[in-house]
């Protein structure tokens, strides 16, 4: 089973996957809204708008796990998004990405290495995976700003 076939629910409660989301390439960040890093829903929502229609979707998967950044429910997480940074992507239930609980799409994410070699738990808030369509992953750190030339390189590179 491809990452990409991972069942995975909606904001909304509906169930979907990453390859239903169609175009070539889906990057999935673990979002919270009460992180220092935050202000990145705006490059997201930049990338979304930018590449949308050359076939990329931004994925946001609200996580509490960090520091409780992200205590809201899901109608709120959505209204925090819309009101504050004008988000279009598709947000996702909120679910955990590291420990037990872990979900499955995150079960598959965290096994791929970062440019460094380090594979393992998500590190914090705004973590980035790019997952493209046969189901390869590239690995950026919550730090690497969704803008940052190696993601928008790696994006093109997935479109092209």
């Amino acid at each position: 089973m491809s990452v990409n076939d991972i069942a995975v629910t909606t904001i909304d409660g509906s169930s979907t996957t990453l390859g239903q989301l169609g175009g070539k390439a889906v990057l999935v960040v673990n979002v919270a809204s009460k992180c220092g890093l935050t202000p990145q829903y705006s490059a997201l929502q930049e990338l979304h708008e930018t590449y949308s229609a050359q076939g990329l979707s931004v994925a946001g998967f609200p996580c509490n796990q960090f520091g409780a950044q992200e205590p809201g429910t899901n109608d709120e997480i959505k209204d925090f998004c819309s009101t504050n940074y004008d988000v279009t992507f598709p947000l996702f239930d909120k679910i955990d990405v590291n420990g037990p609980d872990r979900h499955p799409l995150y079960a598959e994410l965290t096994a791929t290495q970062d440019v460094e070699g380090v594979a393992g738990d998500v590190q914090w808030n705004f973590e980035k995976y790019l997952v493209t369509a046969d189901g390869a992953i590239q690995r950026f750190r919550p730090r690497t700003e969704p803008n940052a030339p190696e993601i928008i390189t790696a994006i093109e590179a997935a479109l092209a």
